[in-house]
């Protein structure tokens, strides 16, 4: 299992567990699934959205605010984060095999 994919199952099962987290667990996953995020989109040459419309806005201000947010809205959140990951892993390893790599 790639590192990548380990952390998509550590995010869902932390999103289906989410009344056991700490805010700061939450607030960490958040933010490792945003650096994730940011270098599997490095890898795959996908751009942030200019204009705020950006899953990564979007977890990091979930990040900042999650003292305050209800459990659905982080458990969305974590599930949002993973279901990112899952789709630029997947992009990267369609972009690998066209290549003739792993």
């Amino acid at each position: 299992m790639t590192p990548a994919t380990s952390f998509v199952s550590e995010l869902v099962r932390a999103a289906n567990e989410v009344h056991l987290l700490t805010t700061s667990e939450v607030s960490r996953l958040l933010d490792r699934a945003v650096d994730t995020i940011r270098d599997l989109r490095g890898q795959v040459g996908v751009k942030e959205n200019s204009l705020g419309r950006d899953v990564v806005v979007y977890l990091q201000t979930a990040s900042a605010r999650a003292k305050w947010l209800p459990l659905d809205q982080a458990k969305d959140a974590l599930l949002d984060a993973a279901n990112t990951i899952r789709t630029l892993k997947i992009v990267l390893d369609s972009k690998d095999e066209a290549l003739g790599g792993n």
